[in-house]
């Protein structure tokens, strides 16, 4: 019978069990506790591990299966899409407000008030952000921040952590630039972490476990000191 396995705060950051043991109800559950160090989502990343909890919660790590991705090269840019790139006077950046928009993806929102991301979530994506691991994808109208993805590249790998939008489609025209960032990076995968229609409209498809983690081991370096990839001037 699979349990989940409980880390302390002070075990090894990379003290995760195999992502196989990994609950089936709730799905994907895999570990509680620990910690939000750098050291330690860093090392659960590269295994395909994300932490999501509530207030009042523990630290949960999930690595669920099968996964949710969008392959750059996959990117399904619909006409209305393409229309609104052309005609609705967005400003697309890069790294010009992570947290603006991390805030955005922390606000309550009409059919789910609460968030899960909570202030030391925030505060651990910032400090990822300020080492040079984490990036965000704004999407700009007349100077007002109205959308926009953030999440974490590790060598060939986008890791998609949350979005939000306040005007039509200002979430899809980020992803469109995320899909031109990875294009020009030679980023090869977008993990989605969970499907959605939304992402599914983008081209987002499910593969297993497997198959992600056979890309994390292709296109991540396992090593001790990641290298950080300069922000583009954008």
């Amino acid at each position: 019978m699979k349990s989940i396995t409980w880390l302390s705060p002070t075990d090894p950051p990379d003290r995760f069990p195999p992502t196989e043991r990994a609950l089936d109800d709730p799905a994907g559950l895999l570990a509680a506790g620990g910690d939000l160090s750098t050291e330690r989502l860093l090392a659960a990343y590269q295994r395909g591990i994300f932490p999501w909890y509530s207030a009042g919660q523990p630290v949960l790590w999930w690595s669920p299966d099968p996964r949710a991705v969008l392959m750059p090269e996959e990117f399904k840019l619909s006409r209305s899409l393409a229309k609104t790139l052309r005609n609705r006077g967005f400003s697309l950046t890069i790294d010009r407000d992570f947290q603006g928009v991390i805030d955005g993806c922390a606000a309550p929102r009409a059919r789910s008030p609460g968030t899960w991301l909570l202030p030391e979530m925030r505060a651990a994506y910032l400090e990822l952000h300020r080492q040079g691991h984490a990036h965000s994808f704004e999407t700009w109208l007349d100077d007002a921040l109205v959308g926009g993805l953030y999440g974490i590249r590790l060598g060939k790998v986008f890791f998609g952590e949350s979005m939000f939008s306040a005007e039509r489609d200002a979430s899809k025209a980020a992803v469109a630039r995320l899909v031109e960032y990875c294009r020009d990076q030679g980023v090869v995968v977008i993990d989605c972490q969970l499907p959605s229609r939304h992402l599914q409209s983008l081209g987002s498809r499910l593969i297993s476990r497997t198959q992600f983690q056979g890309l994390l081991r292709e296109h991540i370096a396992m090593a001790a000191e990641l290298v950080q990839y300069p922000r583009p001037n954008v």
